[in-house]
């Protein structure tokens, strides 16, 4: 017998994100049991809506994509579960950035985004 899997499709300017998993270790090295381990405020986005329109009917897409790793505040969002896994919803406008990997020119964050 088939089991269905649920998915979510967001509306509007909303987006559905997984939370990354919380650190298990300090950057000392010291293990951090499960109960002292704060929620991750970063997720990964799973599921995009197609935007929200404004007064003059103009659609204003989300400012993310799938694949993106974002940060978010403390409750921010709704918790859905999917498939055992807790994820969020929330509005893209709730999104505080975009997680970028940089290793290459580890000095680019200094420089203005006009320089670079």
């Amino acid at each position: 017998m088939k089991t269905a899997t649920k998915t979510i499709r967001p509306l509007e300017d909303r987006i559905l994100v997984r939370r990354v998993d919380a650190e298990e270790k300090s950057k000392g090295g010291v293990f951090i049991p499960d109960t002292a381990q704060k929620t991750p405020l970063e997720g990964i986005v799973i599921e995009v809506g197609p935007g929200r329109e404004d007064a003059v009917g103009k659609l204003w897409k989300p400012g993310v994509k799938c694949g993106d790793r974002v940060c978010f505040g403390h409750y921010t969002g709704h918790e859905v579960i999917l498939d055992g896994e807790p994820h969020l919803i929330m509005r893209a406008g709730d999104v505080m950035g975009v997680v970028e990997e940089d290793d290459e020119n580890s000095n680019r964050r200094a420089m203005p985004s006009s320089q670079r």
